[in-house]
């Protein structure tokens, strides 16, 4: 079974350990990296990563402190080494205007975070389904 290398980008402690458990449930074995401010995930992105293998999959809040959620996709999807990593915005917001923003971004997914725990965990479940059992991603 093939390591499947996550970016979780998170400023939540309840949140991270929540999506971490979910994932480390699931039927994929994962390598969880966890990033808590947009400035840090950057960083990671492109310096801690130079060695190392870049993230299969990145997990991106919005409302992060330092830099948003916002900001950080941007700069990731203008950027020819990291553009091709397929970024799901996973947000508390339902704004239209941050749906559209991810988008408008080149945001690959937007799912708003459910409230009721069971079902947060059915969500990370079903994009772990999707994107590693049905998705065909680039080697890198």
């Amino acid at each position: 079974m093939k390591n499947v290398h996550i970016l979780l980008v998170e400023d939540n402690e309840g949140d991270i350990l929540l999506t971490v458990e979910a994932l480390e449930e699931g039927r994929i074995a994962n390598v969880i990296e966890v990033a808590r401010d947009g400035q840090e995930a950057l960083n990671k992105l492109q310096n801690d990563f130079v060695d190392k293998k870049l993230p299969d999959l990145i997990l991106l809040d919005i409302n992060l402190p330092k830099m948003n959620g916002h900001e950080v996709l941007e700069k990731l999807k203008k950027n020819d080494d990291l553009k091709h990593i397929p970024v799901i915005m996973l947000s508390t917001s339902s704004s239209e205007m941050d749906i559209m923003k991810s988008y408008n971004n080149h945001a690959n997914c937007f799912i708003t975070k459910p409230v009721e725990i069971k079902d947060f965990v059915k969500a990370i479940e079903s994009i772990e389904d999707f994107w590693f059992s049905i998705v065909k991603l680039p080697n890198h």
